[in-house]
C-alpha cells in the first residue's frame, strides 16, 4: 500500500477547481420584539428601554455598504396578530433610520413571531441571495401554531435565508425557548439567549459580527469510468449527487507553506477554517491512493470541495456485532463490533427481528471504534442489532436483541393549586435521561404533553400546575415513541389568593402592590389594565418572585383600571381589584424669554415620577417628539441650555409612561445678542471701545427695593460683576468701560426679590 506523503514533500497533482461567482455581501433584516410583554422590567428597567439602547448601539456599528432593513410588531394595536411592519426595506446605510424608529416605539400588542420572521423572509426573497434575518423576542409565539411547520416551509420553498434567534429575558418559559430554538434550527442559524442588557448587546454583536471564518465541505465520491484514472476535483455550488467513496478516508488541510491546519476522516468531512490559502490532501485507502489540490477558501467561494476518485472494484469486509441479549424499553445499552476495512460511516442500528435489509432505526456510526450506544424501541418484542454498509445499506453482522418492559412508577401529590410548581418522584431501572415526566388531563391520548420535566439521570423533578382546575395524571413517557410507561392521578384546585392596591393613583406614578395566596409560583405576576379587559391582558406588570409585594406604573391616561394577579401559565386572573387611574397636577416655571445658548433654570411642582423628563421643542411638535430631554430624578428644579436657534419654543413635562405632556409653558428664543427687558427699560450703546465712558438709562420708577445697575462679563453668573451702581431716583448713571476688549452685559438688578428686571449687550472693540 502507497503511504501517506506528508504535505511538504510530494508535488501538486490536480490544478486549482474554478472558483465560484463572488456573491454580494449577504443583506440582513432586524426582526424586534414591540409586544406588550416588552414592558417587563429587568433590574427596574423596562426591556423596551434597554433594546432601544443596545439596538442602537448595534447597528450604529453595522457596515455602511452592507443591506440592513427593520421589521418589527405588536407596536401599534393590542390583540391583533397581524400588526407585523416592514419599517425598513433592507438597503445600504439605514443604522440611522433604523435606530431612530427603534427609539420610538411603544410596545402594546401580541407576539406574532413566526409570521414577522416570514415577512422579513419574503422581504429579502427578491434578492435571490443568502440572507441573515435577526430576531429579538421575549416571549412566546401567541398567534401562528406551529412556528416550527413555519420556518421549515420557508426553507421548503426556497427562500435563501438563516434565522438567528435572540430569546430574551424567556429562562424558565420552555415553550417559548423550544419555538425560538426550532425556528433557528430550522433555517440554519443560532439560538442564544440574554438575560440583561450586556448578554443582549453581546448576543447582538456575536450574530452580526463579520465572520473571519466559515464552513466547508469536503468530500470524497467514487465516479464512473468517465473521469478516467486520474482524481478529478470540482468546486460546486450544492454537493454533488455521487456515490461516497467506500472505506477510510483521510484529509490533510495545510497552508501554502505546508504547515499543518486540520485534518479528519469523516466523508464528507465538514470544518471550519479561517479564509484563505490552502493545499488539501485526500488519502483512500480503499483505493491505496491519494490526491492534492490547491483551493481559495473564502466568504463569497464555494463551500463544497469534491475529490472524485475513479471506479474501483472492493470485497464487503467480514464483521461481528455483539450486544445484549435483554434490554428494557427506551434505555441505552452498549454495542461492541469487529472487522477489517469498516469505514467510518458504517453504523449499527437495532430494527424488528423481521425488518428488511437496510432498515434502520436509532443508529450509532462506527468512527474507527469498536464499540458505541444504541437507544432501545419504546415497544417490547424481537429485535435484531445490525452492522450496516453506509454504502447500499448491506448487512454485515447482526445478532437477536429481547426489548422487555421496565417496572416503572412515578408518585406526585394527590392535590395542587392551580399554576404551582410541585415535586414529582420516579423510580426504575433503564430510564433514558432524556425521558420526562409531564401532567396532562385525564383521559389525554398517550403522548400527549404540557409542563414536562426531563428524568437526567435523577429520581425527582418538578412540573407546574396547569391554570385550570380538573382531574389531571402525572405520566411517565418515553422520549422514543412518547410511550406512557407510568401514571399517577393530580386534583388541580384553585388558590385562594389575593391582591391589594391603592384605590387611587397618580397617572405615571409607581405604586405598591401587595398579594398572598399559596402555591403561587415565581413567574406568576401582577399587572395593572382597563377594567373591562379581557382575561389575559397585560400592560405593566412585575412577577411574584417569591415576594409578597412589588410595585406597579399607573398608565398615562386617567380612568378606571384593575389590578390582577394572573398565573404564568395560561395568564389566568385568580384575584383583581379595582383601581382608579387620576390626573396629575404639574406645574411649570421658568423665563419666558432666553437668549439663544443660554443657561435657564427651570423648576416644576407635582412631579410624578423620577424618570418623567422635561424637554423643550419647537412650538407645535406633536406630543412625544423630541431631540433631547432631561429626566426629573428627584429634584425640583435643574438648568437647561436654551436652543441655539430663536424662535418660538414650549417647555414640556413628559410622563416616562407614554410620553404624555402634564405641563406645559411657551418659551420666546431670542438671538444671543439681544436685550431682554423685564420692565426695567434699561437703554445701553450696543458697542464701544475699551476704557470709554458710557451713559446708561432706565425708565422704571423708583421704589424701595434694592436695585444695582452692574456691568460684567457676558458669561458671567447674574449677580456677579465688574462695577455696580445703587439705583435711587435717579433714571441714569455712567460707567467707565473695562479697558480689556470683549462680550459685556449691563444689567439692571432687584436683590431684594433677586431678579434681573432688564440685560443688554455692549461688545468693546479696539
Amino acid at each position: 500500500m502507497r503511504s501517506l506523503v506528508t504535505a511538504g514533500l510530494i508535488a501538486l497533482t490536480s490544478a486549482l477547481a474554478p472558483a465560484a461567482l463572488a456573491q454580494e455581501r449577504p443583506s440582513t433584516i432586524l426582526v424586534l420584539d414591540a409586544s406588550g410583554s416588552m414592558w417587563g422590567q429587568i433590574d427596574g428597567i423596562n426591556k423596551i428601554t434597554i433594546a432601544r439602547d443596545v439596538v442602537g448601539d448595534i447597528v450604529s456599528d453595522f457596515p455602511a455598504d452592507q443591506n440592513l432593513g427593520f421589521v418589527t410588531y405588536g407596536h401599534r394595536e393590542r390583540g391583533q396578530c397581524a400588526d407585523i411592519e416592514t419599517l425598513v426595506e433592507p438597503a445600504p446605510g439605514t443604522a440611522a433610520e433604523i435606530a431612530g424608529i427603534v427609539e420610538g416605539l411603544n410596545p402594546r400588542g401580541m407576539t406574532p413571531m413566526t409570521d414577522a420572521v416570514v415577512t422579513a423572509a419574503q422581504a429579502l426573497r427578491h434578492t435571490e441571495q443568502a440572507a441573515t434575518v435577526i430576531l429579538v423576542s421575549d416571549g412566546i409565539e401567541t398567534c401562528n401554531p406551529d412556528p416550527c411547520a413555519a420556518a421549515r416551509a420557508l426553507e421548503e420553498a426556497g427562500v435563501d435565508f438563516t434565522a438567528h434567534v435572540i430569546g430574551f429575558d424567556v429562562r424558565g418559559e420552555a415553550d417559548a425557548l423550544l419555538q425560538m430554538q426550532c425556528i433557528a434550527e430550522e433555517t440554519g442559524g443560532r439560538f442564544l439567549t440574554a438575560d440583561n442588557a450586556q448578554e443582549l448587546n453581546e448576543a447582538l454583536r456575536e450574530v452580526t459580527a463579520a465572520p473571519a471564518s466559515g464552513s466547508f465541505t469536503f468530500t470524497a465520491n467514487l465516479g464512473g469510468e468517465e473521469i478516467g484514472d486520474e482524481t478529478v476535483w470540482e468546486r460546486p455550488a450544492a454537493p454533488l449527487e455521487l456515490p461516497l467513496l467506500s472505506g477510510e478516508v483521510i484529509w490533510e488541510i495545510s497552508d501554502t507553506s505546508f504547515n499543518m491546519v486540520q485534518t479528519g476522516t469523516a466523508n464528507p468531512f465538514t470544518t471550519d477554517l479561517p479564509f484563505g490559502e490552502y493545499i488539501v490532501t485526500v488519502h483512500s485507502t480503499a483505493q491505496d491512493d491519494f490526491s492534492q489540490t490547491e483551493a481559495s477558501l473564502a466568504l463569497d467561494s464555494a463551500r463544497n470541495v469534491h475529490a472524485i476518485f475513479p471506479p474501483i472494484t472492493s470485497q464487503p469486509p467480514a464483521a461481528q456485532v455483539f450486544g445484549p441479549a435483554q434490554t428494557l424499553v427506551g434505555s441505552a445499552f452498549t454495542v461492541s463490533w469487529e472487522g477489517e476495512g469498516l469505514a467510518p460511516r458504517d453504523y449499527v442500528t437495532i430494527v424488528p427481528a423481521d425488518a428488511e435489509d437496510g432498515a434502520y432505526a436509532d443508529y450509532d456510526r462506527l468512527e474507527n471504534r469498536t464499540e458505541g450506544e444504541l437507544r432501545a424501541p419504546a415497544e417490547p418484542g424481537l429485535y435484531e442489532v445490525r452492522l450496516q454498509l453506509d454504502a447500499g445499506d448491506r448487512v454485515l453482522a447482526r445478532t437477536p436483541v429481547e426489548v422487555v418492559d421496565a417496572e416503572v412508577a412515578v408518585s406526585a401529590p394527590a392535590q395542587v393549586v392551580v399554576g404551582s410548581a410541585f415535586p414529582v418522584t420516579w423510580q426504575g431501572e433503564g430510564l433514558h435521561p432524556r425521558d420526562y415526566v409531564t401532567i396532562v388531563p385525564a383521559g389525554s391520548a398517550d403522548g400527549t404533553y404540557a409542563d414536562y420535566d426531563r428524568m437526567q439521570g435523577r429520581s425527582e423533578g418538578e412540573l407546574r400546575a396547569p391554570a385550570e382546575p380538573g382531574l389531571y395524571e402525572v405520566r411517565l413517557q418515553l422520549d422514543v415513541g412518547d410511550r406512557v410507561l407510568a401514571r399517577t392521578p393530580v386534583e388541580v384546585v384553585d388558590a385562594e389568593v389575593a391582591v391589594s392596591a391603592p384605590a387611587q393613583v397618580v397617572v405615571g406614578s409607581a405604586f405598591p402592590v401587595t398579594w398572598q395566596g399559596e402555591g403561587l409560583h415565581p413567574r406568576d405576576y401582577v399587572t395593572i389594565v382597563p377594567a373591562g379587559s379581557a382575561d389575559g391582558t397585560y400592560a405593566d406588570y412585575d412577577r411574584m418572585q417569591g415576594r409578597r409585594e412589588g410595585e406597579l406604573r399607573a398608565p398615562a391616561e386617567p380612568g378606571l383600571y384593575e389590578v390582577r394577579l394572573q398565573l404564568d401559565a395560561g395568564d389566568r386572573v385568580l384575584a383583581r381589584t379595582p383601581v382608579e387611574v387620576m390626573d396629575g397636577n404639574v406645574s411649570l416655571d421658568g423665563p419666558d424669554r432666553a437668549r439663544a445658548g443660554a443657561e435657564i433654570t427651570l423648576s416644576w411642582t407635582g412631579a410624578i415620577h423620577p424618570r418623567d423628563y422635561i424637554a423643550i421643542v419647537p412650538r407645535g411638535t406633536p406630543d412625544g417628539e423630541q431631540s433631547g430631554y432631561r429626566r426629573i430624578q428627584d429634584e425640583d428644579q435643574a438648568t437647561f441650555t436654551a436652543p441655539a436657534e430663536p424662535g418660538a419654543y414650549e417647555i414640556r413635562y413628559h410622563l416616562d409612561r407614554g410620553d404624555r405632556v402634564m405641563a406645559r409653558r411657551p418659551l420666546e428664543v431670542l438671538a444671543a445678542d439681544a436685550p431682554i427687558d423685564e420692565g426695567a427699560g434699561l437703554m445701553v450703546p450696543g458697542t464701544a471701545r475699551p476704557g470709554d465712558i458710557v451713559t446708561v438709562s432706565w425708565t422704571i420708577e423708583a421704589g424701595d427695593a434694592d436695585r444695582r445697575v452692574a456691568l460684567a462679563r457676558a458669561d458671567a453668573p447674574d449677580f456677579t460683576w465688574i462695577t455696580v451702581h445703587h439705583v435711587g431716583d435717579e433714571t441714569e448713571t455712567v460707567i467707565k468701560l473695562p479697558d480689556e476688549p470683549g462680550q459685556y452685559e449691563v444689567r439692571f438688578l432687584d436683590l431684594q426679590s433677586q431678579s434681573v428686571l432688564g440685560r443688554a449687550m455692549i461688545t468693546l472693540d479696539e
